[in-house]
């Protein structure tokens, strides 16, 4: 029997049942992503295994550094195969961690490789591999068709002018791209070189003269609703935790003058000037329909020599430990009692952190809809098997998990789609193992359907985009021009 079979992950018989009767062929509800629209506008087709595999995988390289592997088989210069065959040998050193999951989860879904990925066999995968990926059927949009992916939410600057994502639009493909509105760097007052350049391609973009914290708001706001033209309705923000020293708009305001004039905000002053701001854009998501998410508890960067030598996002990022509860909560709270609460996931990365968020989601929800405020799936360093029923479990005995929208990639690699599968198989594991355990009824019919929802309709319920239907595929909306 190969490694990935059937029954892999689902240790017993109820299990096996409930996976394949009520999760395996669910659709996929993608809401959150880091994958690239212009790959998926233009359909890119992969030249080899290194470029859909490991051209950007900082997982693979944090694996590859550990195992002794040189910096120029992960970001450096050495050649896609030499840099393939590092990582080839680094798997069998994997062992327990989810890359070994992920890997042979990923060679077999794609590509039909039911191999063991080492040396002995990386050479013979790297062929087999690359001429897989020369047909039609995993080009981008064909990886899209292949997984059965309705909706794509892809993560996007504020200044992006969304032209890939009209252009996909208006091909006809059977998914939906849509972008997610990230407007982190509005926040970074205290980093005034890069605020202020950012702040110059915003005027640009919203053709607004953004000479005052009045004009500011005004050309975030013009952004905010062009995003909402192009059928956007989720904002994203990545933060080491929530802001809640809440000012004047006059002080705001005096905070916004300084930075403009190249002077960096101070730790205080940085803090209340994103409290103010963040509570703006909660206003914009409540009007507007939208859904908010907030990634919580990431320190970012820390190995300052490599961040100077390669940049971010190259693998030297952590969990974090700072305080949640109390800013989180006078967050929501302030935005609740000016009834501009939007619907809003909250994602924590820390997992001491669990039993906090899966309490505090309780405390604002209001009734108007079912599970208005969400305990976000397991994820960055948690998105793996025990994260994901670390998180399930806090959800379960804290609050409903048939309410819970599900898994997401959060990934910037167009072979992570499996990650769905990897999370159904968990989520019908825990569930086949309570029945067995006489902890649940063994009804299928009432399980098979809180299981098909977690997989795909509360998100598409949830969520409620225009023209995502749950039994046919999306039309995609005409092109719309750039006001």
């Amino acid at each position: 029997m190969p490694f990935i079979h059937d029954h892999f992950l689902l240790g017993t018989k109820t299990a096996r049942e409930l996976y394949h009767e009520f999760a395996a062929d669910e659709p996929v509800f993608d809401y959150h992503c880091h994958i690239s629209p212009k790959d998926i506008a233009e359909n890119r087709q992969f030249k080899n295994l290194f470029e859909i595999w490991l051209e950007g995988d900082h997982y693979k390289w944090r694996a590859m550094r550990s195992n002794g592997v040189a910096e120029t088989y992960c970001t450096g210069a050495a050649t896609p195969f030499d840099k393939f065959k590092a990582w080839a040998a680094t798997v069998p050193h994997t062992l327990r961690n989810p890359l070994y999951h992920w890997t042979h989860l990923e060679l077999a879904r794609y590509f039909g490789i039911s191999q063991l990925l080492d040396e002995t066999t990386a050479e013979k995968i790297w062929h087999t591999a690359n001429a897989k990926l020369a047909r039609p059927e995993l080009t981008t949009q064909g990886i899209l068709k292949k997984f059965k992916v309705k909706v794509v939410c892809t993560t996007d600057d504020p200044v992006d002018d969304l032209g890939y994502h009209q252009t996909f639009a208006a091909s006809g493909h059977p998914t939906r791209m849509l972008p997610a509105f990230r407007p982190d760097k509005a926040l970074t007052v205290h980093q005034p070189d890069g605020f202020n350049r950012w702040v110059n391609q915003l005027a640009h973009a919203a053709n607004v003269d953004i000479n005052s914290y009045g004009a500011f708001l005004s050309a975030l706001q013009k952004r905010h609703e062009f995003f909402h033209a192009q059928g956007c309705r989720l904002s994203d923000h990545g933060m080491n935790h929530c802001f809640a020293d809440f000012v004047p708009e006059a002080t705001a305001a005096a905070i916004f003058k300084k930075a403009r004039q190249g002077k960096a905000a101070s730790p205080a002053e940085h803090a209340q000037f994103a409290a103010n701001l963040m509570l703006y854009f909660g206003q914009l998501d409540a009007r507007a329909g939208w859904t908010k998410q907030l990634h919580l508890g990431a320190l970012r960067s820390n190995n300052t020599r490599l961040l100077k030598q390669l940049g971010p996002d190259t693998g030297f990022d952590s969990i974090g430990d700072f305080p949640q509860a109390q800013t989180l909560a006078a967050y929501l709270d302030r935005l609740d009692s000016e009834n501009a609460l939007p619907k809003t996931i909250i994602y924590n990365l820390n997992p001491a952190d669990n039993y906090t968020f899966a309490t505090m989601i309780g405390n604002f929800q209001d009734g108007t809809i079912p599970g208005k405020i969400q305990y976000g799936s397991g994820w960055w360093f948690l998105d793996q098997k025990e994260g994901m029923e670390w998180q399930i479990n806090a959800l379960s005995n804290l609050g409903l998990l048939s309410r819970f929208v599900g898994m997401i990639t959060d990934s910037r690699s167009f072979m992570s789609y499996p990650r769905h599968e990897y999370f159904r198989r968990t989520l019908c594991n825990l569930i086949g193992q309570d029945v067995e355990n006489g902890e649940l009824p063994k009804d299928k019919k009432l399980l098979g359907s809180m299981i098909r929802n977690i997989c795909f309709t509360n998100a598409k319920n949830y969520l409620a985009f225009p023209g995502v239907e749950e039994n046919s595929p999306a039309k995609a909306p005409a092109a719309k021009k750039r006001r």
